[in-house]
């Protein structure tokens, strides 16, 4: 019997222009390092690492080489997508190798992960263009036999946080179109809300996932920070389309 694919979702780095900065009193980046030292330590087979935007607050040549530079040193499958705060052509000169890339899908013998874009150029807020859904429903078309994980950087439902459900995907009714229609999507993760959240819609997954760096506080009117500390989702995928899905905290 097969093992389970290990997938391991990290969003919202926040990276500044220089190290050492910080941002809501957080070290961004040391976050980030700790955070991957973390996984890596405690998984020793990833199938593939998920980096689902705000990869950078200062999205600048320096932020997205210190990303990379960080992610090498444990060299695993890693696609990354963008975030409202990202500059995704930059991203994709600087995070573009073999193995760390801007991919928008992964095939494994049973799985495919498909990562869409859902930044809307000037605004925090989510949307999915055309061409994003024209994708996700071709690729789930060609390969009905694969199970699927869908990855976007916001949050395609309601968080029940009055200033946060203001950046929703604007047109998610058009992304639950499309997967009502395709029964192999088993779940969609996402970032951006800073904090863990799991419903099930239609039969499918909607996971929600921890910054590595500051946490939002849940069922909050305006702003507010949470005590929570950084974190990361570990999702198995089993060749029957089950997942099993527990977010980690930072330890170290």
């Amino acid at each position: 019997m097969d093992s389970p694919l290990t997938i391991v979702q990290i969003t919202d780095l926040h990276l500044l222009a220089e190290s050492g900065q910080t941002m809501e009193a957080v070290d961004t980046e040391n976050s980030f390092q700790k955070i991957v030292e973390q996984i890596h330590k405690t998984y020793k087979q990833i199938d593939l690492l998920l980096v689902t935007g705000d990869l950078a607050q200062d999205p600048c040549q320096s932020s997205y080489q210190r990303v990379i530079q960080t992610l090498q040193k444990h060299p695993s499958r890693t696609i990354c997508l963008p975030g409202n705060h990202d500059d995704f052509s930059l991203m994709q000169k600087i995070i573009n190798d073999p193995q760390i890339n801007c991919d928008k899908v992964i095939k494994f013998k049973r799985w495919q992960i498909i990562s869409l874009n859902s930044q809307k150029i000037g605004a925090t807020g989510g949307f999915l263009d055309a061409s994003e859904l024209t994708f996700l429903n071709n690729a789930l078309e060609e390969h009905p036999d694969l199970n699927t994980l869908i990855a976007m950087h916001h949050h395609p439902i309601p968080t029940n946080s009055k200033w946060m459900d203001t950046m929703t995907i604007e047109n998610s009714d058009q992304l639950f179109s499309i997967i009502k229609k395709h029964s192999q999507v088993k779940a969609i993760c996402y970032g951006h809300i800073h904090q863990e959240t799991e419903e099930v819609i239609d039969n499918t997954l909607i996971l929600g996932t921890p910054s590595t760096c500051f946490q939002f506080k849940p069922l909050s009117i305006d702003y507010a920070l949470d005590s929570n500390k950084p974190g990361y989702r570990i999702l198995s995928l089993h060749n029957n389309g089950l997942i099993e899905s527990t977010v980690c905290r930072l330890v170290i």
